[in-house]
């Protein structure tokens, strides 16, 4: 009769510590990884700390890498754990739906999967030697452009599509747009595999004038660097996408950091170090911070991603990847 006794004591303590187990999984809230382009780390390590102050995020862990976004992607197709993913470009998340990593729905909210938006703007040294203000600037003999490279960076594509856009802008034919592509990448000294690194190349002396996203500009800025930034008469907007892979649809702190990143105290941080926010009021009391320009331009205006990732970026027959070529330049192909 004893030994029956003590085995369903056991028993019974057994069901005890597994109903115990529960809520102390609930109260850990669980741990993301997070996975992002090269240029918003210094932003997540404010967002980060914020998100786990609140209810939502307390005892919510994390793991981040942060590198070129076309390399990125390839990262987490090989195996890289991700929960999340903060990408430069739509066609970034696109091709991990191609993979079954992410869900065909990601951008079904009303931001469209958009988290932040930047714009493409120079950044020149103080001075400005060579009187650069334009994008004809940038083709002048003598001129030294610092851009990544953009088959390892999509802050590298914006900055082509940018280029080659505001030669439409100003009245050009697409072949006088890819003509002058060909010569500003004549002009490029650096192509680097992130746009964080180019601007590191860029701030060691490398260069008259750096292609970067604004955000990068403003850092530079920040930290006193001897340097300004323009955004161009025409250039193009920047919309950087924020998904939960599919197989962390489940991830109860991955689901909450999401919607912090949307919610009000996010994009608030978010413009707070140069991002622009895609939460209109947000952005209203920091308009005089991220100025319109007269020709700004989006992805679709050149015909959407579907178009454009094949047309300029595909390794073997793209227009960027025979001006590379041209210019003895790796395409990965």
């Amino acid at each position: 009769m004893g030994e029956i006794v003590s085995i369903k004591r056991i028993a019974l303590l057994a069901v005890l510590a597994a109903a115990l187990a529960v809520p102390s999984a609930l109260a850990d809230g669980g741990h993301v990884s997070l996975v992002a382009y090269s240029t918003p780390g210094l932003a997540f390590a404010k967002l980060i700390p914020a998100f786990q102050a609140t209810s939502a995020g307390k005892s919510v862990s994390f793991d981040q890498s942060y590198g070129g976004a076309e390399s990125q992607v390839k990262a987490i197709q090989a195996g890289l754990p991700a929960d999340m993913v903060d990408m430069s470009l739509e066609q970034n998340v696109t091709d991990l739906v191609k993979s079954g990593l992410v869900s065909s729905n990601w951008n079904k909210n009303p931001y469209r999967g958009i988290n932040t938006k930047s714009v493409v703007v120079f950044v020149l040294r103080n001075g400005n030697p060579k009187h650069i203000r334009t994008w004809d600037d940038l083709v002048k003999p003598g001129v030294q452009v610092v851009t990544p490279n953009p088959f390892l960076s999509g802050g590298a594509r914006w900055n082509v599509l940018a280029a080659y856009g505001a030669q439409l802008r100003e009245g050009k034919k697409p072949g006088a747009a890819v003509d002058y592509l060909a010569k500003l990448f004549h002009n490029v000294v650096s192509q680097d595999s992130t746009a964080r690194n180019a601007l590191n190349a860029y701030l060691s002396g490398k260069g008259d004038v750096l292609l970067t996203y604004e955000a990068d500009a403003k850092l530079a800025q920040a930290q006193g660097k001897p340097v300004y930034y323009l955004i161009p008469k025409a250039t193009i907007s920047i919309e950087n996408p924020l998904a939960v892979l599919t197989k962390s649809q489940g991830n109860t702190g991955a689901q909450a950091f999401y919607k912090f990143l949307y919610s009000k105290q996010g994009q608030e941080i978010w413009a707070q170090n140069g991002y622009r926010p895609v939460d209109h009021a947000v952005w209203v009391k920091h308009k005089k911070d991220f100025p319109l320009r007269p020709q700004l331009f989006t992805v679709k205006y050149l015909g959407g991603w579907s178009k454009v990732t094949p047309q300029f970026f595909d390794p073997q027959n793209g227009i960027m990847a025979r001006i590379e070529r041209n210019l003895g330049v790796s395409t990965g192909a």
